[in-house]
């Protein structure tokens, strides 16, 4: 293919070159002339291991330059990769100037372009920036409609030509189809996953990605921290917490859903916490774990104060599925605010039975919710039958439930197959 990049910095620099790597015929666009004299000498205007060897390497077969001019770029490529920056400003929000100057010259640049042209973010942008900022910007400039794709990097700074050529996937959005097969050819010869989507969700995911490898750190270092006031070797314990793919590293929690609880998970944060309080140790991310938890279940409970409704059915009562414990439940406070509140409750929880409750986990159940007896029934559609407002607490609670049309259902923790309704509210 013949791709324009747009931008010469770390992430452009290293598509271009490795894309002439992979055969393509590259022309890289900057409005420094430093970068394009530097690429044009076959050098890379940056420091990134192996990226001077494939520079001069391309450069000298002929498939990748470097130019000044929009135009001469745009005619000489069927498809443009947009690589500028897309720095915070003071505030924090996303300066997108870059994108729009570029956005705006290529659309100007394409306007009396008869063969076919595809434009291509791999700039980190906010979801909606492709939707509701670049595609009318691009059309209007061209002057007809150019087909636009989100193609985010997966990169690192100092190995990014080993990630480009040994990516996890290739994530294209899309929101036009006819997007998605120039994307596609760019990375043909690549023995790689392509994950499809719309544009937004691409959009999003690059932010989850980075917002994830950004609390990795915080959190390695904050048990580092707590660690080493516990006279503990930091590092021999994230060798083996490391060494847990089945939970630790991995995709499970990982997946928006409700609030957590029971024994475990709670009780032991709090003590960790309370250990480094005492010591003086200052823990910002793990400390406000539980009350982003907090906020998840108020969250919850809002949306069901908002139906305006008061008679409330919960499917699960249980911190989750096939299991009766009720300890630190968010679904037991849930129950409990409505009761304060003076809804109308009814639970079922298919693992419940209050007969065979001991201990403090009953101790708990009847601590937070009295009269729970007088609140559970003995199957889900007799909570149907007794609610305006169904709230999917647990999935298994929910199972075989088919036809709610009536029922407002809050759905907690995302449903598969969803029961059918007029009105359906997710809270993730």
């Amino acid at each position: 293919m013949r791709v324009s990049v747009f931008g010469l910095g770390y992430v452009g620099c290293v598509t271009g070159a490795c894309l002439a790597q992979l055969g393509h015929h590259v022309v890289g666009l900057d409005i420094q002339p430093h970068k394009v004299d530097a690429v044009q000498c076959g050098r890379a205007p940056l420091i990134e291991p192996e990226l001077d060897e494939l520079i001069a390497t391309n450069v000298a077969a002929g498939r990748l330059r470097a130019t000044l001019e929009v135009a001469d770029a745009v005619a000489e490529s069927d498809l443009a990769l947009v690589c500028v920056g897309t720095p915070s400003q003071a505030n924090g929000s996303v300066n997108l100037s870059f994108v729009e100057r570029v956005t705006r010259e290529i659309g100007e640049a394409s306007r009396e372009r008869k063969k076919p042209f595809c434009v291509v973010i791999r700039s980190t942008c906010p979801p909606g920036t492709l939707k509701n900022v670049v595609a009318p910007q691009l059309n209007r400039s061209a002057g007809h409609t150019i087909p636009i794709a989100v193609n985010p990097e997966f990169m690192r700074e100092g190995s990014a030509v080993h990630d480009f050529f040994a990516p996890s996937f290739v994530l294209i959005g899309a929101d036009d189809e006819s997007a998605i097969p120039p994307v596609r050819a760019l990375y043909a010869s690549l023995d790689v996953a392509l994950k499809i989507t719309d544009l937004s969700t691409a959009e999003a995911v690059k932010y989850a990605s980075n917002a994830f490898h950004a609390m990795k750190v915080a959190f390695a270092n904050e048990i580092g921290r707590w660690c080493a006031n516990q006279e503990v070797d930091s590092h021999a314990v994230m060798d083996i917490f490391c060494a847990d793919r089945a939970l630790n590293l991995s995709e499970q929690y990982l997946m928006p859903g409700f609030a957590f609880g029971g024994s475990c998970l709670p009780k032991d944060l709090r003590a960790l916490l309370y250990q480094a309080r005492h010591a003086d140790v200052d823990l910002p991310l793990l400390s406000g774990v539980l009350p982003s938890n907090q906020i998840h279940i108020q969250r919850a409970l809002d949306l069901i104060v908002a139906t305006g409704e008061t008679r409330i059915g919960i499917l699960g009562l249980a911190f989750k599925s096939s299991t009766d414990d009720v300890r630190e439940s968010p679904l037991v406070m849930l129950v409990e605010q409505l009761l304060g509140k003076g809804y109308a409750v009814t639970i079922y929880d298919p693992q419940l039975s209050l007969g065979a409750i001991v201990g403090t986990n009953r101790a708990y159940l009847e601590e937070h919710i009295p009269h729970v007896a007088s609140l559970l029934v003995a199957s889900a559609p007799q909570v149907v039958d007794s609610s305006q407002v169904l709230v999917i607490g647990q999935k298994g609670a929910a199972r075989g439930l088919e036809s709610v049309h009536e029922k407002i259902v809050i759905d907690l923790v995302r449903m598969e197959p969803q029961p059918a309704t007029s009105k359906l509210i997710r809270l993730v």
